[in-house]
């Protein structure tokens, strides 16, 4: 893949080259800038397929230059490099592919890479599936969705058969060294041991998408010794859709704002949230702040056609499904004050208390504890 590199400080531009040529060799570094304004004629030169763009940058904020990349170019792919973690939920209204904190960890870039990778390849390969092909689910839970049929839970043999199936998933369309399945999964064994268990976790899970009508998907083998790669066929996965949903809404307005909450509402939760798979928490994360980024622009968007119960709506669905997010409870108190609903507002001030003092143990933060005592006063005299 073909890539360009953009970083005003020319220490940190030289840093991210020599990591770039350290961990991805399979990345060519097509050109390097530390002048933002030549960025765009490089752009077009070269036509990379990502570009690294740091954020913080004097002539131009990179979001913005960013936008103008895709404006000029679409497709190509825009992975963020900042300093500041408050830029992460930004980063998706560009639809970037990823962003990476400085200073650059050498498994966090190795994710990127792998994740630019796989959507180049998707891209390469990416076929038209009928709507009523076998759905694969993956918000929450892992299930089966036959046409016609409401979504259900497969009947794996093991914990380890699911989670392998879960990780082959994860990296489609690539084959995946037998030697990182063993690590994975039996590390605790020594390696004939440990291979037989693959072969015949492997075996499991060719009965389980039998059992399940769901043999549209294979497992190809080929050398034994190289490893593995789950080729979908015809299947479908709701993530994958979803989040092409998400990219073909327009500007929201009063005429898309239904559209946008349909698509929105499609997320169902994190993406294998309810498993303890480490190897899937920067996708997880990913996809969970770009659903964030655009229930939170909703939201805005409900408050500013000052239509107050919609936009109650849509935090209440950011509280149902991220609990620990402290900015739902406070938006909300705000709301409900806003159409005179004290008991609602004394309700939130009221979870968000018991979720951050019992549960995370941490203090309500300054800004709400004095928003609501000034509340409380003059609620008392009015």
């Amino acid at each position: 893949m073909r890539a360009i590199l953009v970083d005003d400080e020319h220490l940190a531009l030289i840093g991210l080259k020599k990591a770039m040529e350290r961990e991805a060799s399979e990345v060519e570094i097509v050109a390097a800038y530390s002048d933002s304004t030549k960025v765009m004629a490089g752009v077009l030169l070269h036509r990379p397929d990502v570009v690294f763009l740091d954020i913080h940058m004097p002539d131009i904020n990179g979001l913005n230059l960013g936008k103008q990349i895709q404006t000029v170019v679409p497709g190509i792919e825009i992975v963020f490099v900042t300093s500041y973690d408050k830029y992460a939920v930004q980063a998706f209204e560009l639809y970037a592919l990823d962003y990476i904190m400085k200073p650059l960890q050498k498994d966090r870039l190795r994710q990127t890479i792998l994740r630019i990778k796989e959507k180049l390849s998707i891209r390469g390969t990416k076929k038209t599936h009928d709507a009523n092909s076998p759905l694969i689910c993956c918000f929450n839970q892992l299930q089966f969705r036959l046409p016609g049929m409401n979504a259900q839970n497969a009947k794996w043999r093991t914990s380890k058969a699911q989670e392998l199936f879960a990780y082959l998933l994860h990296h489609r369309d690539r084959t995946i060294n037998r030697s990182v399945l063993l690590e994975l999964l039996w590390p605790e064994l020594e390696e004939t041991k440990a291979a037989q268990h693959l072969y015949t976790t492997i075996y499991h899970i060719r009965q389980t998408l039998k059992n399940s009508n769901m043999d549209t998907i294979s497992i190809n083998s080929g050398n034994l010794e190289a490893g593995y790669k789950l080729d979908l066929g015809e299947a479908r996965v709701d993530t994958e859709e979803w989040e092409y949903a998400m990219r073909q809404l327009g500007v929201l307005d009063a005429s898309t704002a239904d559209a946008y909450e349909h698509v929105l509402n499609l997320y169902k939760g994190d993406y294998l949230g309810n498993y303890d798979y480490l190897w899937a928490e920067h996708e997880r994360e990913r996809l969970r702040l770009l659903w964030l980024y655009h229930m939170r622009k909703l939201c805005m968007f409900y408050e500013q056609q000052e239509n107050q119960k919609k936009a109650i709506q849509v935090h209440l669905r950011i509280q149902q499904l991220l609990p620990d997010e402290e900015e739902s409870y406070f938006s909300l108190m705000k709301l409900y004050d806003a159409i005179g609903d004290k008991i609602g507002v004394e309700e939130q001030y009221l979870l968000l208390r018991t979720k951050m003092e019992r549960d995370l143990e941490l203090p309500i933060s300054a800004d709400i504890t004095d928003w609501y005592t000034r509340w409380k006063s003059v609620s008392l005299t009015s």
